[in-house]
């Protein structure tokens, strides 16, 4: 629009310097004279002519602006119609003659849209696989109490141990959904203190190891000792499921399970012998449901959920949960900073 006015304003002083320069060379006669309050015929011919050209250019120079400007806003605003009436696949469109301003509104709606659209097709997805993760405990847990009401089981000690090993699978998945769900909206709270980590990781194996050495897998402890700053319940519940995901999913062999800090990290980490992971999948084994190509090919048994509550563990810490080849085996590790 300043360029417009400059324009105009340039082109009218230009103009009025030749018009009167031609007047006074060739026809002096026909101004109007000194003093005169109104201007001559041809003097008012000029500023008619001047102003009509003037006008002709404003509007010619609006109707591009306006086209410029209008595009994107309709298309912005077909769009937002559309995304009101549920269809999270309309785009805005823009052209390269936009203003800048327009096309930058253009693209932060098709970024809102998108985000929309993923975390549609993220509930959905969400939704159908924590039914699916739910469906069988539960109808594990109610074919055996039918049983049992029928009298078609008879009770048992080895019955209800396994039925409260069904209640305890469904108890630590809805558990983990419940931290990933905490962690994705930003409200898992931390407990952090400083504490003997290595002490807590000892306790969690005692436990653990029986079912490790069932697998094939031989528990190895590379500890680091002394005090680090922590919420000590939660790296529990992360080397937990580290720990379930290699029962589930790692060949018999050595099970490295490690604690160190230094350079301002500290790393909890666990290793094991194979089958190693397709580095084109590791990046999105932390997310929640997923399950490398092995863990699909051979029935894995996890929920999906145990990485995905490493990272949000990791996260909530202000660290990071890494997976990276080691030899032919993978190593899983939870770093986060050391503050002592």
């Amino acid at each position: 629009m300043t360029l417009l006015v400059l324009s105009v304003v340039v082109a009218i002083t230009v103009g009025s310097y030749v018009f009167y320069f031609v007047m006074f060379a060739y026809a002096p006669a026909h101004l109007a004279p000194a003093g005169a309050w109104m201007p001559s015929g041809p003097e008012w011919g000029w500023i008619v002519l001047s102003t009509l050209s003037a006008v002709v250019l404003a509007v010619f120079a609006a109707a591009k602006l306006s086209r410029r400007i209008l595009a994107p806003l309709t298309s912005v605003a077909g769009s937002l119609r559309r995304v009101s009436n549920g269809d999270l696949s309309a785009r805005a469109t823009s052209d390269d003659r936009s203003l800048g301003e327009a096309s930058l509104l253009v693209e932060d709606f098709n970024v809102m849209a998108e985000r929309l659209d993923r975390m549609a097709q993220e509930q959905v997805f969400w939704n159908a696989a924590i039914a699916h993760e739910l469906r069988t405990p539960v109808t594990i847990l109610r074919g055996r109490i039918q049983g049992l009401a029928e009298g078609v089981f008879e009770p048992s000690e080895k019955l209800f141990r396994n039925l409260l090993v069904q209640v305890e699978n469904l108890g630590r998945l809805i558990e983990d959904l419940r931290v990933v769900g905490l962690a994705d909206s930003g409200h898992l709270t931390l407990q952090v203190e400083r504490c003997d980590l290595a002490a807590g990781i000892r306790d969690v194996l005692a436990l653990t190891e029986p079912d490790l050495r069932a697998k094939g897998l031989a528990p190895e402890l590379r500890l680091q000792e002394g005090a680090v700053e922590c919420d000590p319940a939660r790296m529990r519940q992360a080397l937990l499921a580290l720990l379930e995901n290699a029962r589930c999913h790692a060949a018999p062999g050595s099970l490295e399970i490690a604690l160190a800090w230094g350079g301002g990290e500290c790393r909890l980490s666990v290793t094991d012998s194979g089958p190693g992971i397709d580095p084109a999948f590791a990046s999105k084994l932390f997310d929640a449901f997923q399950r490398g190509d092995a863990a699909r090919l051979q029935g894995g048994s996890g929920s999906g959920l145990g990485l995905a509550v490493v990272r949000a563990i990791a996260l909530a810490h202000g660290g990071e949960a890494r997976c990276y080849p080691v030899g032919g085996g993978t190593c899983f590790a939870l770093a986060w900073p050391d503050r002592g």
